[in-house]
C-alpha cells in the first residue's frame, strides 16, 4: 500500500529555459532530493532538452524521470555544424518572434489568443498525474503558456521567475489572460524583490501569493586571499554572451577609452553564447589589449583565486548567482542596476554601482579605480553580507514551500 501511495505521489517540472542549462535550473533541481525525500516522485519536462548534458544525467541517476516535448536534431559538437547553426537560429528567431509579438499588436486587449493548447504537453500531464506542477520561468512570463495548460487540465501549478525586465513588458493582447495565470497560481516565486515588484506594475495588480527566493550559492563561503596586483589589476565578467541581457559590449566601449587603456587592468570575459563571435571581432576592431575572453569553468572558487573584483554591466538581471558566488568568495562587485542588484551593492560599501550605459558604468568605474586599495576590505563586507542574509540552503526553504502547497 506504502509503495502504491509513493507511486501517486508526483511533481512535474517544466522548465522554458532555451539552452541546455543555465542559473537559473539551479533552484528547482538542487530542490529535488528534499522533494523525493518527503516522497514525490519527480519529471522533468523541457521543450528541447538535451539528455547528455552532466546535468541531466546527474537528475537520471537521481531518478527523476526525463520528457523531452519538442525534439531538436542534436549537434556532433563540430564548430559550424549544421545542428549548431540550426539550434543558434532557433533562438535568434524566439527572440525575434517575441519582438514582433510586442511591436504589432494584434487582436482583442482580453483575448486568450496568446495562449494555445499544447496537445502533446497535456497527454504528458495527464500520464504523470502531478500534485502539483512547478513551471520554472527565465524571464517573468516566457512560461505562462505552460501554466495555461495546466490550469485548462485542472492542475496546480506555481511559477518561479527568475528575471523581469524594464523595457520589455508582456504583450498587449494577451496581457490579461497573462495575469489571470498569475492570479491562478498556487504560488509565485522571485530571485530578488525587484522582478516582484516589477512584475505587479507590469500586470497592475498586487500578487498576494508571492515571495522573494534567493538561488543556491554554489561555492563554500569563505574569504578567499586577494591575488597580488603585480601583473596589475584582474576583473572577471561572468556570464553568457548574450548581449540583450548582459551588455558586455557596453564594457568593451568603456575600455577603449585612452584612460583605461593606459591603466594595469584586465578584463576577462568568462562564459559561452552566440555572441562571442561579435565580441571577439568588436575587440579587434577597437584594439583592445586590455581584454580576453575564455570559456567557463566549473571550479568558481579557483577561478577567484585569481581575480580581485566581478564586473557586470547587464542591462537585464534576475539577481546574479555569479553575484553572490564573488561576494561569497570575498570579492567587491561593479554591476549595473539591474535586477536586485541594488539589493545585495551598496556603493562604496561592498562594491559600485551603475546605470547600463557608458557614461554611468564608466564613472562606477572610475570610483572603483580610485578606491582599488580597499577592495579587499570591500570583499570582506560583501562576504559579511551573505552571511548575514542569503540563507545557507535556499533549496531547502524553497522545497518546503512547495511542500506546503499540497500538504507536505
Amino acid at each position: 500500500m506504502k509503495k502504491q501511495m509513493a507511486a501517486n505521489k508526483q511533481i512535474a517540472i517544466i522548465t522554458s529555459c532555451q539552452e541546455d542549462w543555465g542559473g537559473s535550473e539551479e533552484l528547482w533541481a538542487r530542490a529535488i532530493p528534499y522533494l523525493q525525500s518527503a516522497g514525490y516522485n519527480i519529471t522533468v519536462l523541457k521543450h528541447r532538452l538535451n539528455k547528455q548534458h552532466k546535468q541531466f544525467v546527474n537528475l537520471a541517476k537521481q531518478n527523476v524521470v526525463l520528457v523531452e516535448l519538442q525534439p531538436v536534431v542534436r549537434s556532433s559538437g563540430r564548430k559550424g555544424s549544421f545542428a549548431t547553426v540550426v539550434n543558434a537560429v532557433t533562438a535568434s528567431a524566439e527572440l525575434l518572434r517575441r519582438i514582433l509579438r510586442r511591436l504589432f499588436k494584434t487582436g482583442k486587449h482580453n483575448s486568450t489568443a496568446y495562449f494555445t493548447k499544447d496537445n502533446f504537453l497535456q497527454k504528458k500531464l495527464r500520464a504523470i498525474q502531478p500534485q502539483l506542477v512547478i513551471i520554472s520561468q527565465g524571464i517573468n512570463f516566457d512560461g505562462l503558456g505552460l501554466a495555461y495548460n495546466c490550469a485548462q487540465l485542472g492542475l496546480p501549478y506555481v511559477l518561479i521567475a527568475q528575471k523581469a525586465v524594464d523595457f520589455f513588458w508582456p504583450y498587449a493582447n494577451g496581457r490579461v489572460a497573462m495575469r489571470d495565470v498569475y492570479l491562478k497560481a498556487a504560488w509565485s516565486y522571485f530571485v530578488s524583490n525587484h522582478n516582484k515588484k516589477l512584475t505587479e506594475e507590469q500586470f497592475g495588480t498586487c500578487l498576494p501569493k508571492s515571495e522573494v527566493v534567493y538561488n543556491p550559492i554554489k561555492v563554500s563561503r569563505q574569504i578567499l586571499p586577494m591575488p597580488g596586483a603585480e601583473q596589475g589589476y584582474q576583473l572577471a565578467c561572468i556570464g553568457r554572451y548574450f548581449l540583450i541581457d548582459k551588455g558586455q559590449d557596453i564594457l568593451m566601449r568603456i575600455m577603449a577609452l585612452p584612460k583605461w587603456k593606459a591603466r594595469p587592468i584586465t578584463i576577462s570575459f568568462i562564459g559561452s553564447g552566440i555572441d562571442k563571435e561579435g565580441l571577439t571581432e568588436m575587440a579587434a576592431l577597437l584594439g583592445l589589449g586590455n581584454v580576453r575572453f575564455l570559456e567557463y569553468v566549473e571550479d568558481i572558487e579557483e577561478l577567484w583565486k585569481s581575480y580581485h573584483a566581478l564586473i557586470l554591466p547587464a542591462r537585464s538581471e534576475g539577481l546574479p548567482l555569479v553575484l553572490l558566488e564573488a561576494m561569497a568568495c570575498g570579492r567587491p562587485a561593479i554591476v549595473s542596476v539591474a535586477g536586485g542588484n541594488r539589493e545585495v551593492i551598496t556603493d562604496g560599501v561592498n562594491g559600485f554601482i551603475g546605470h547600463a550605459n557608458e557614461d554611468d558604468f564608466d564613472l562606477a568605474m572610475e570610483r572603483a579605480w580610485n578606491a582599488r586599495s580597499e577592495w579587499e576590505v570591500m570583499g570582506k563586507r560583501a562576504y559579511t553580507f551573505i552571511e548575514e542574509n542569503i540563507p545557507l540552503h535556499p533549496e531547502k526553504k524553497f522545497a518546503e514551500s512547495i511542500l506546503s502547497r499540497i500538504g507536505g
